[in-house]
């Protein structure tokens, strides 16, 4: 279970970077600070 104040699992994500889609691994941003930022698919209500 995810919580507040606790390190993130790792997990793999498709991103977009420099115009091309790629799998990425939070695991590869280790000791860096990251945002994780997301959207509800196209379409759906908010």
């Amino acid at each position: 279970m995810v919580k507040v104040q606790q390190p993130a699992p790792d997990f793999t994500a498709k991103a977009y970077i420099n115009g091309n889609f790629s799998s990425v691994k939070l695991s590869d941003y280790k000791g860096k600070w990251v945002m994780l930022f997301f959207y509800p698919g196209d379409f759906t209500f908010v």
